[in-house]
């Protein structure tokens, strides 16, 4: 019987390895988009419309160099049950609440939604229950 929950554990886990998998190639070709399509910073004469544009390309950056190299490394090794898989797997779950809740912040306060707010919404969702069921599976990487 406990080979039966250890592998409906596994499950969950290689589906939140493939979906944070997902997610790091989909951030990569989102900001890849964005940034084509934004104007440099020095084409902006407003102060306003700087500092807003200056928020964007923050946001990618971070997104690019912090973000994606933790879903893909969590990706990888929680696929293959290591520790510091999990421990990335729960990292991505927390950026994942910080970005939404400057984003959500963002958007209400302009009365509209972004497509990236669309687009990333269900991966904020969905790092809710991943936060939850690692912590409940913590038992399979932490007492090795």
């Amino acid at each position: 019987m406990r080979t039966t929950i250890d592998s409906k554990q596994y499950v969950g886990i290689k589906i939140i390895a493939g979906i944070n998998g997902i997610a790091s190639l989909l951030h990569v070709m989102f900001w890849i988009f964005v940034f084509t399509q934004l104007p440099g910073l020095s084409s902006q004469a407003n102060i306003s419309d700087k500092l807003n544009l200056g928020t964007v390309y923050g946001l990618g950056m971070a997104d690019l160099f912090v973000s994606v190299p933790i879903l893909f490394i969590g990706s990888t090794l929680l696929w293959k049950k290591k520790v510091i898989g999990w421990l990335c797997a729960h990292l991505a779950n927390v950026l994942y609440w910080y970005s939404f809740i400057v984003i959500i912040t963002r958007d209400v306060s302009r009365d509209s939604f972004a497509p990236g707010t669309i687009l990333f919404f269900p991966f904020a969702l969905f790092s809710l229950w991943a936060a939850y069921y690692l912590w409940r599976v913590r038992g399979l990487f932490l007492n090795k």
